[in-house]
């Protein structure tokens, strides 16, 4: 697998919720990942395909949500969350995309 392959593996999407746009006039970015992705690999990947400098990531997992549809219950996949702080002046226009 090729290195940028890896990190596409890496990044699943943005987050994009009143929060996370809260956070971005404070340079973070919150991006879905993988659920086995470390913090090394984050960073690794962000700064790779969106060309800034990561000051620091925090991570959280959140656990899926039982819901039921037509009496029929089912579960809400887990995902990781990643809150990526950018260097001061770097931005990353996530309604662009890729």
């Amino acid at each position: 697998m090729s290195v940028a392959a890896r990190h596409y593996d890496t990044i699943v999407s943005p987050v994009i919720t009143e929060k996370s746009t809260i956070v971005s006039e404070h340079n973070q970015v919150i991006f879905e990942v993988a659920i086995n992705a470390t913090k090394v690999e984050i960073k690794e990947a962000v700064e790779t395909l969106f060309k800034v400098s990561v000051t620091a990531v925090n991570t959280m997992r959140v656990k899926g949500k039982t819901k039921r549809f037509r009496g029929i219950a089912g579960r809400r996949k887990d995902i990781k969350k990643a809150v990526i702080t950018l260097k001061d002046g770097d931005t990353i226009d996530i309604a662009t995309g890729l």
